[in-house]
């Protein structure tokens, strides 16, 4: 690009990127989401479509920051090239709300369903379970600004102490363990329960995947539709639930079956009178339990029970499964970045309607996502789990990149 810049013909805004994040969310990709979804505009703007798009992005990273000062970072590395358009100045914040109203939701989450993929190469540690890439499944609860329009929608909170002052959405994610990469995401009101809102994300399952998650995630039915993707699962369930012992495993484990709620009490009676196991297994689906302990101040000698569809104990000993389910916590630290370094923990989101809620989730997903592939793509150079790098200092990079020479597309 020649020094020239804008003077040569082209227009301000065609210039303006998220720098580094660009190789992420690459410009071509976005103009053909807006041009099939409809946003693309008709007449030249001072903030088109594109723009708007990075502009969410951007509103992402600098959460704290006002509408204006975040659009004069996105803009700020333009002036040192002397590209800056005389005649192009920083909207003003009810321009900037109009504009990502006329953008809307259905964009921004195109973005994410097309780019947000697992990204783990084999050589990267904690990342799979033999030859299955190890996910989790897992919600996040965000406030949103009190208003009649939002309040319409979303429900508020019950914190077990009385209604919560904002109302509320709930995010339910599917990430990829080893990179903290969140894949797939359903967004409802926090009244929704995670298990309702966990069939939203079922799509992105593939056969090379063991999914983890925790007790509140298992219902009879919610596990049917998760196998029928082909996917391995590993479900921890409460102590509370009744398993026959039909075969006992080297390992430890030992296979059983999991009964419909309906049938449970009429056929554990039923296989009692004949004193005959086989009537188990006709009425339900085959799992097999792995029980053991960990200790921890909270609770020392706790009992931990999975269940999971891999039958075979060689694909997956016991020892394996155990070590491998911890890694569902990282799930709960990459929405801990998400909540902390993000968006702020004690900080609500900044839009006052339903659907400018979702798109600003939307973008949070993305940025989240493209530091987490940066911090992979680093880790994997260094040979070295993506876990030991620092969140809060790659998000400080991007920033200091978005506002320096990288604000131009490469």
């Amino acid at each position: 690009m020649s020094s020239g810049g804008v003077q040569d013909g082209g227009n301000l805004t065609d210039f303006i990127s998220l720098g580094s994040l660009t190789r992420v969310f690459r410009r071509e990709l976005v103009e053909e989401i807006i041009a099939e979804s409809g946003r693309r505009e008709q007449r030249s703007r001072l903030l088109p479509a594109h723009l708007v798009v990075y502009y969410v992005l951007a509103l992402a990273l600098f959460f704290g920051e006002g509408y204006d000062e975040v659009m004069r970072k996105l803009v700020g590395g333009l002036r040192f090239f002397k590209n800056w358009d005389r005649r192009w100045h920083v909207p003003s914040t009810s321009a900037i709300s109009q504009a990502r109203a006329r953008l809307g939701e259905a964009p921004l989450k195109e973005l994410f369903e097309r780019v947000a993929t697992p990204m783990a190469q084999r050589s990267t540690r904690g990342a799979w379970l033999r030859d299955r890439r190890v996910m989790a499944i897992d919600a996040v609860v965000l406030d949103m600004p009190d208003t009649p329009a939002n309040n319409g929608e979303y429900a508020h909170y019950d914190t077990g102490r009385g209604r919560g002052a904002f109302p509320a959405v709930r995010i339910v994610a599917l990430a990829e363990c080893g990179t903290r990469a969140i894949v797939d995401a359903a967004i409802g009101s926090c009244d929704i329960g995670e298990r309702q809102l966990a069939e939203g994300v079922l799509r992105s399952l593939t056969a090379d995947m063991v999914l983890l998650a925790d007790r509140g995630y298992y219902s009879y039915e919610l596990w049917g539709a998760a196998g029928q993707s082909g996917a391995a699962l590993a479900f921890r369930v409460g102590a509370n639930m009744n398993f026959a012992v039909l075969e006992q495993y080297p390992d430890g484990s030992y296979r059983s079956v999991l009964l419909p709620p309906r049938k449970q009490s009429p056929v554990r009676k039923l296989a009692a009178r004949r004193n005959d196991l086989s009537v188990l297994e006709a009425a339900g689906t085959p799992c097999r339990v792995v029980e053991y302990t960990v200790d921890n101040r909270e609770n020392p000698g706790e009992v931990i029970r999975l269940i999971t569809t891999i039958l075979d104990w060689a694909q997956a000993p016991a020892h394996e499964l155990a070590t491998i389910y911890h890694e569902r916590w990282e799930i709960e630290i990459g929405f801990r970045e998400i909540e902390v370094h993000q968006v702020g923990h004690s900080r609500v989101l900044r839009s006052k309607s339903p659907e400018m809620v979702r798109q600003e989730i939307w973008g949070i997903l993305l940025a989240h996502y493209a530091i987490r592939k940066m911090m992979v793509e680093a880790a994997d150079y260094a040979d070295v789990d993506p876990d030991r790098a620092s969140f809060l200092r790659s998000l400080q990079i991007i920033r200091r990149h978005i506002t320096g020479q990288a604000d131009f597309s490469p």
